[in-house]
């Protein structure tokens, strides 16, 4: 449909105009590409307009240019966020429809000459150099992103990086769809004898599943839901390693094998960073971000490495001698799909401790009510249940107003699986607010993830990590709703991704406080807290094999960086076992020959840029939250004052400021280095 054509029915499109209460019970696939089509159009006359802005004194220019494609920004929000949370072959259309058209409009805009020529020209007037110190940053970080994304090409090379972009849009896209699509088509029938060992909660779901579908037995998925309890608990060893195969080869499957797309992924990325004048990939994502290069963000994880392997050898050591004392010298080695089981029975012994215990305390509507309770005492909001649209049933909506009674943002939540929603956990804005000359636009968000999800009979009953999980995304949340940037480009989570996890990271650390578990985690029977017991066992056995969880990041961020640094696509040496080889030294056991977690890796390659020369973020950024954290645990993890100073330090700043120039103001130092190790207990 294009934008010349009129909608079915007569009925305006809901895309079009979309204000702060989004209208997702109206909204349709088939309204994706005549919307789009439309604000292309429009955005494409301002963009004209603002390349003659030297014409009228340049008045408002910067204001323009910062808010020029915010209708666009959001439909185009909207369409990849529905289609990933209501998968279906006409959401699929929709978006693949819009993808070259955005893609080519982003690549044109800042390769476009008036701009760039009005952008240059506004910097040397006196206007700019009059400017604040936030409206100064938003000019010189514009200007450097125009000349990253290409403003200096000329001719062909121009039209190559549009043709680059506009390729990696798509087999990206591509590559989302195939995880999403084989998680999907996955399903094992098993009878209930098979799954002894593994939590009735997860018996009875499953159960229920296989019911729904006029199935016998027990309907397993990849989900991780189902998967990881079964990895954990299931006693039968041939019923794991069936699970864990399958999950290992997600990706790989005739007609959604993303393994070539990798290879062209990585092609298409160095010839972009080349063309752009960078040495690789990785050097062009990591130049305005806090590591700086990709061989300085490859040494960070490195010397992660080197100081955790003794701990990880270590472990790995006690978890063998554990298991052949258990089944015998003569019992066949440990394999992938034993790890999870047989640390799980070691954890027991060591620490009398089994996660499956927290779970009775940890209803997720009492999870979010602690959550918000949390966040009120420390940071001065308050957090309320509200009405409005949803993409689905359980799609619940909040708001959030601040110790004035401000409204400062509202978010939707969408917590459990569904065949037609992507995997993991994740949060997002629809709309940037901010302070205004009238007062404060709020700002919308929303937060998705896969939890256990409730029965007939059982609320939600979450996992101590889903808990960790939540407090994560809400942290990402606040860092998005409690901004008062005035420059929408600087706002809320617009920050370098190695600083972004900051805030998010930071919440988990409530989670495994006495002082702040006892405001939520109540069991959903009895109303009583955790017993003291119990808290001491999971806090003894926090840092259990905590080397190995370490290394299995370091993996991600490190097989992330030699793919994008020292990996040459255009050579002869598989990719596939490439990264296969340099995931082994991470690894407790072998892997097979067929491993290749990377195809179905979302992070890396499920987007033009994402996580994708990035990913060790997470490590980075957990340094600056164990650190961080320190200040709250030396001054009352509800220091009011410490939280206010949180706030007006990193979550209101956006990227109005130097990162690091931000942290320095917050904790009066730079980091320390050790804080992490320390933490986990592998600081020798």
């Amino acid at each position: 449909m294009t934008a010349t054509q009129t909608e079915p029915t007569g009925v305006s499109n809901p895309l079009l105009n979309v204000g702060f209460r989004i209208p997702f019970d109206r909204i349709a696939p088939e309204h994706a590409e005549a919307a789009v089509d439309t604000l292309l159009a429009q955005t494409q006359a301002k963009l004209e307009e603002l390349a003659r802005s030297g014409e009228r004194g340049f008045a408002t220019f910067m204001a323009d240019l910062d808010t020029l494609t915010e209708q666009l920004d959001t439909v185009n929000t909207i369409v990849h966020h529905l289609d990933s949370v209501n998968s279906s072959p006409e959401w699929h259309a929709a978006k693949m429809a819009i993808l070259p058209r955005t893609s080519e409009f982003y690549t044109k805009l800042s390769l476009h000459p008036g701009l760039w020529a009005a952008l240059k020209a506004f910097a040397a007037t006196p206007a700019a150099a009059a400017l604040d110190p936030v409206r100064a940053r938003h000019l010189k970080l514009t200007i450097d992103e125009f000349r990253r994304e290409g403003a200096d090409l000329q001719g062909a090379e121009q039209e190559r990086l549009l043709a680059l972009n506009t390729r990696l849009a798509e087999v990206t896209s591509q590559f989302s769809k195939n995880v999403l699509d084989e998680t999907a088509a996955f399903e094992l029938y098993v009878p209930t004898g098979r799954l002894s060992g593994v939590p009735q909660r997860v018996q009875d779901a499953t159960r229920r599943d296989a019911e729904a579908r006029g199935k016998e037995g027990h309907r397993l998925t990849l989900h991780a839901p189902v998967l990881l309890p079964v990895l954990t608990y299931a006693d039968d060893r041939d019923l794991r390693r069936d699970l864990w195969l399958a999950n290992s080869r997600v990706g790989q499957q005739d007609g959604r094998d993303n393994r070539p797309l990798i290879r062209e992924i990585l092609k298409l990325r160095r010839e972009k960073a080349q063309l752009l004048g960078f040495q690789n990939f990785a050097d062009y994502v990591l130049q305005d971000r806090m590591a700086g290069s990709g061989e300085r963000a490859l040494a960070f994880e490195r010397d992660l490495d080197a100081r955790t392997r003794p701990a990880f050898e270590r472990e790995n050591e006690e978890l063998r001698a554990f298991h052949r004392a258990q089944v015998g010298a003569d019992a066949p080695e440990l394999e992938a799909w034993d790890v999870a089981y047989w640390a799980e029975k070691q954890r027991q012994a060591k620490y009398d401790f089994d996660e499956e215990a927290l779970r009775p305390y940890f209803p997720m509507d009492g999870v979010l009510k602690g959550l918000f309770e949390i966040t009120k005492r420390v940071f001065g909001i308050t957090v309320t249940e509200s009405a409005a649209p949803g993409w689905h049933p359980e799609v619940r909506y909040y708001t959030i107003h601040d110790e004035t009674g401000t409204h400062v943002a509202s978010f939707y939540t969408d917590w459990f699986p569904r065949d037609s929603k992507r995997a993991g956990a994740w949060m997002n804005a629809f709309i940037t607010g901010g302070p205004r000359e009238r007062g404060v636009a709020p700002h919308l968000g929303l937060m998705c993830g896969n939890m256990t999800p409730p029965d007939a009979q059982t609320p939600a009953l979450l996992s101590i990590r889903e808990v960790e999980t939540v407090f994560h995304e809400f942290g990402h949340l606040l860092h998005h709703a409690m901004s008062r940037v005035e420059v929408r480009s600087l706002s809320g989570t617009n920050v370098p991704w190695d600083f972004v996890e900051l805030p998010s990271q930071i919440m988990e650390n409530w989670v495994m406080e006495r002082e702040a578990l006892d405001l939520f985690a109540r069991h959903y029977q009895t109303g009583e807290p955790i017993p003291q017991a119990l808290f001491e066992r999971m806090i003894a056995a926090r840092n259990y094999r905590a080397a190995n969880a370490a290394m299995r990041q370091y993996s991600f961020g490190l097989t992330d960086l030699s793919l994008h640094v020292e990996f040459d696509p255009e050579g002869d040496t598989d990719h596939i076992a490439y990264a296969r080889d340099l995931m082994a030294r991470f690894n407790p056991t072998p892997l097979p020959a067929h491993y290749a977690m990377i195809a179905a890796f979302n992070h890396l390659f499920s987007s033009p840029v994402g996580y994708g020369a990035g990913y060790y973020s997470y490590k980075w950024a957990e340094v600056l939250d164990a650190d961080a954290f320190s200040r709250f645990a030396a001054e009352g993890i509800f220091n009011r004052d410490t939280g206010r100073a949180y706030v007006d330090s990193i979550l209101s700043r956006g990227n109005s400021a130097d990162p690091a120039h931000l942290y320095r103001e917050f904790m009066g130092r730079d980091p320390d280095a050790d804080a992490l190790l320390r933490r986990s207990g592998l600081l020798e």
